[in-house]
């Protein structure tokens, strides 16, 4: 979690920004997180003793360059007066500062940390991004002969499942803000499945997935979780309609997808297997 923010901007952007930056800054200071440098000089100040927690949101492309060097965690704001400056290697970069409250603050610093976002909680279950410590948690559930009865399986590489996952973090999360999520019960802190929402290549609608651990079946948590995810999709992503793809024998998908509320709108053959299209409205 983000502790501090530390501007380091040119004097004519604070100037410019004016009283637009009282909300952000009232903000965080009432969440907690400290402020400075907003009224730093130019020149950058040298290095930080912990870096953990600190993000660093500079307008400057020397001072952006200097804080990277040193492994500090540094947000490019650009604006109209600073186009012409470059920040390579900058993964993101922030537009509208004033607009920023504490959770984009945080959302941006768990981004530039390589930590996972937090997407959602229910009842019993706790929904986040995956990360490359999951991997072994995986292969566990997927080495249930039920698991990819009806579903691809993992690499059976783990370096290359662990490869693999760390480009879907750094592409798919970073490019979208959603995906395959790992699925925790929350009174455990174990990690029970994954599920979340994607774009499958050759479809027009998001697609639903879901795979949980043998052990947490017919618990209810399925249900719970996707029906969790679906509102995520509505009313954070924005997204109007779901798919969902199951191969006719899969029984507890199918009928997991009709409680859910998923009409079948015909099929559909992924590698050369008949799966069934659901789509559900949201």
């Amino acid at each position: 979690m983000v502790r501090e923010v530390c501007f380091r901007l040119y004097e004519k952007t604070i100037q410019a920004l004016g009283k637009r930056m009282e909300t952000p800054l009232t903000v965080l200071a009432a969440n907690g997180i400290k402020v400075s440098g907003v009224h730093a000089p130019e020149e950058h100040e040298a290095g930080v003793d912990e870096r953990e927690g600190v993000m660093y949101i500079t307008d400057q492309a020397h001072v952006f360059a200097a804080l990277q060097k040193q492994g500090c965690y540094v947000l490019p704001y650009l604006h109209e007066n600073n186009r012409g400056e470059s920040f390579p290697g900058a993964l993101y970069a922030v537009e509208n500062l004033e607009e920023m409250d504490e959770e984009s603050f945080d959302l941006a610093y768990r981004r530039l940390a390589g930590l996972p976002w937090e997407i959602l909680t229910t009842e019993h279950c706790a929904v986040r991004e995956t990360t490359v410590e999951d991997v072994d948690r995986f292969y566990q559930i997927y080495k249930e002969p039920s698991i990819t009865e009806y579903m691809e399986n993992l690499f059976a590489d783990r370096e290359e499942e662990i490869a693999y996952t760390r480009d879907y973090i750094e592409k798919v999360y970073a490019f979208y803000g959603y995906g395959m999520w790992t699925v925790l019960e929350k009174e455990s802190g174990v990690v029970i499945g994954r599920a979340g929402i994607t774009w499958r290549e050759g479809y027009d609608l998001p697609e639903l997935g879901f795979v949980f651990g043998v052990p947490w079946q017919g618990r209810g948590y399925a249900f719970e979780v996707c029906g969790a995810i679906l509102r995520y999709a509505r009313e954070e992503l924005l997204m109007k309609e779901v798919q969902a793809l199951v191969r006719p024998g899969n029984g507890r998908s199918l009928r997991l997808c009709e409680r859910l509320g998923f009409v079948r709108r015909g099929e559909t053959e992924l590698d050369g297997i008949k799966h069934l299209v659901f789509v559900k409205g949201l």
